[in-house]
């Protein structure tokens, strides 16, 4: 029998969510099948419980929904406790098991793929809610120096601050709070490179930066990405790696087996080269 998984958002057609767990699916040799869900702004919990009602047995949760399924789960775990917010979601007979597998895709794709060391850095996170509160507990445990949160409202970003605060030195506010200063690590967290958006972060930002990453991950490079290259960035990367190390974690979890998100990254991204060639 296939069980059936999918990913839940909105926008969702943009996924690569079936084409990754596919490639897990196969190395692995687990029956599933992973479908996109694209549901209503105001009607993820409907959405949700369709699904499992049908048989599904579990989901990733991406924009604008995470916050909104960690109330939806019936039991979470640490870290989607520590985050508030669900990207994973597993369905046991009459439970349903919360995770956020986020942060742990986010560091391993910096530290293992990139290349880039967290600990002892400044690291900057642009944006406070679902992703961003997802990735600032794994990025606190990896060590920096400092942890700089900004948003747009700048008090959600320094109450996401004070939710970690006892984990290491984390502070949150405004984006003119950083406006002269530099970051060893710039990490986008909002969901502005969907809408083709930029940030309001000052060129002197990128001055010193090493990595500049985006959670989203597209066809080309995000208006982030190339501002940041532009404003002195040694390297900038989109969300692909961090997608793929995320789904990772979230087949470990349904499924027990840990596939290996390397081959698939790279797949991926060859694929992305050839399209870009033609």
């Amino acid at each position: 029998m296939t069980d059936r998984y999918a990913v839940i958002g909105n926008p969702v057609l943009h996924s690569r969510g079936p084409q990754i767990h596919a490639a897990f699916a196969l190395q692995t040799g687990q029956p599933l099948s992973y479908e996109r869900i694209l549901a209503p702004l105001d009607g993820f919990t409907r959405a949700a419980r369709a699904f499992r009602d049908a048989g599904g047995r579990g989901l990733n949760v991406t924009i604008p929904f995470k916050v909104e399924a960690s109330s939806y789960a019936t039991r979470l775990t640490d870290r989607a406790r520590d985050a508030g917010a669900v990207n994973t979601l597993r369905f046991d007979a009459d439970e349903a098991l919360g995770d956020n597998t986020d942060g742990a895709g986010l560091v391993t794709d910096i530290t293992i793929r990139l290349g880039v060391e967290l600990a002892g850095r400044q690291v900057l996170l642009a944006g406070a809610g679902g992703a961003a509160r997802g990735v600032a507990g794994p990025l606190l445990d990896a060590d920096p120096a400092e942890l700089f949160i900004v948003n747009r409202t700048a008090e959600t970003a320094r109450e996401l601050a004070r939710r970690h605060r006892s984990r290491g030195r984390v502070a949150g506010g405004a984006f003119d709070d950083v406006a002269h200063r530099s970051f060893d690590v710039v990490i986008n967290a909002t969901a502005a490179s969907l809408a083709g958006d930029s940030l309001p972060l000052a060129a002197s930002v990128f001055a010193h930066c090493s990595l500049a990453y985006d959670l989203v991950y597209a066809d080309r490079p995000t208006p982030f990405m190339r501002f940041a290259s532009e404003s002195g960035a040694t390297q900038v990367s989109d969300g692909l790696g961090m997608l793929v190390a995320q789904a990772a974690e979230s087949f470990l979890l349904w499924r027990g087996v840990r596939p290996d998100p390397l081959p698939v990254m790279a797949e991926l991204r060859a694929e992305r080269a050839l399209a870009d060639s033609r």
